[in-house]
């Protein structure tokens, strides 16, 4: 009798913490969950929708709604203008997915995050030649997609950014006597923009460059 209230006891020592503890299972099914997604989603609730769509991924990962549930979590960061997070979420989708018919849509999305993050000319450039690779990338593999078509409308804004980051440092090469400096990066804007007005700028200014640049 000892023996078994000493077996019971050990048992309930090593299992009975369980037994109070709440239940971690899903309550949910796949369709509950891409319902509750899709409804937070449509009503801008950006958050529940992210959560519902990884409990989605998580607890139903060979259900036929994941691949929805991973392109939507990243769509739902994009529109909380969370561009890590979107971007990341984007190429994982490609990679995981390279034949998948959303792919121009995610190569436009992964373009648009970095658009999105443009900033003024004298700032870094590295989001709007980010944007641009995508948007090339996106034409060149899929001309006649509508994605494609809507990309070329931001490409000039993209171009327009990068070249007047580089003039921008041109003159502050030009200003602090870096003449030689200066000299490359106007013949690379000319050479690389041409017809732009930072193009035209350039050109005005490489002549009276390039006295300074060899008489230093």
């Amino acid at each position: 009798m000892r023996k078994l209230l000493l077996l019971v006891t050990t048992l309930f020592l090593f299992t009975g913490c369980s037994l109070f503890e709440p239940s971690h299972e899903m309550e949910k099914n796949a369709e509950e969950l891409v319902s509750d997604g899709s409804s937070a989603f449509a009503a801008g609730d950006y958050k529940d929708a992210v959560k519902a769509y990884t409990d989605l991924k998580d607890w139903y990962p060979f259900s036929k709604y994941a691949i929805l549930a991973e392109l939507k979590i990243a769509d739902s960061h994009f529109h909380l203008e969370e561009y890590d997070e979107a971007i990341l979420g984007y190429e994982e989708f490609e990679k995981m997915h390279p034949k998948n018919d959303a792919i121009p849509y995610v190569i436009y999305q992964t373009g648009l995050c970095w658009f999105k993050q443009l900033d003024t000319v004298d700032r870094d450039s590295s989001p709007a030649r980010n944007s641009l690779t995508q948007f090339n990338r996106l034409i060149n593999q899929f001309p006649e997609n509508e994605y494609a078509k809507k990309a070329e409308k931001n490409i000039k804004e993209c171009v327009a950014n990068i070249s007047g980051h580089e003039l921008y440092v041109a003159n502050f090469y030009m200003k602090t006597k870096k003449y030689k400096a200066a000299l490359k990066r106007y013949e690379y804007i000319v050479e690389h923009y041409p017809g732009s007005e930072e193009s035209k700028e350039s050109l005005n200014k490489i002549s009276k460059c390039r006295t300074l640049a060899n008489k230093k």
